[in-house]
């Protein structure tokens, strides 16, 4: 018995479907054009970090407000975590092709990473993105860090 035509083009058309999409799929797959590119990190890996990469990649934002906070409300300063800190290793000498700064370039060591995640970096509105700019800042008007 031979099926009705219908049935018979609708099955050779979802074949034909699926390999077109897979002859496909490996062309997409190597077209990168109009993405963002990944992070450019380099860090000095002589000096420990406050924790391991996974966690800072996930919670560094949580750190610095719990350190903004308790520097803020408490005036506790020179803790573990502070944003000053992350600037002298991740900006600093040996930091990679954008030592001397964590934003104002796409190599830059905070913006290569937030320009990829698509966030927007808020820190520097008030802080130094150089290492020891903070305290040369400070020393200038005679205030603490």
């Amino acid at each position: 018995m031979r099926r009705p035509f219908a049935i018979r083009f609708r099955r050779l058309l979802a074949l034909a479907l699926c390999a077109a999409a897979a002859a496909a799929a490996p062309a997409a797959a190597d077209d990168t054009a109009g993405r963002t590119a990944k992070p450019s990190i380099h860090v000095d890996l002589t000096k420990q970090c406050v924790d391991r990469p996974e966690v800072m990649r996930r919670t560094h934002m949580n750190l610095l407000k719990h350190q903004r906070d308790r520097t803020l409300r408490a005036g506790i300063r020179g803790e573990k975590v502070s944003l000053n800190g992350c600037i002298d290793c991740h900006a600093g000498p040996g930091a990679g092709a954008a030592a001397g700064s964590a934003v104002g370039s796409p190599q830059a060591f905070c913006e290569s990473c937030h320009r990829y995640a698509a966030v927007t970096i808020d820190c520097f509105d008030c802080h130094q993105p150089k290492p020891g700019g903070a305290a040369r800042a400070a020393a200038a008007t005679g205030s603490r860090p």
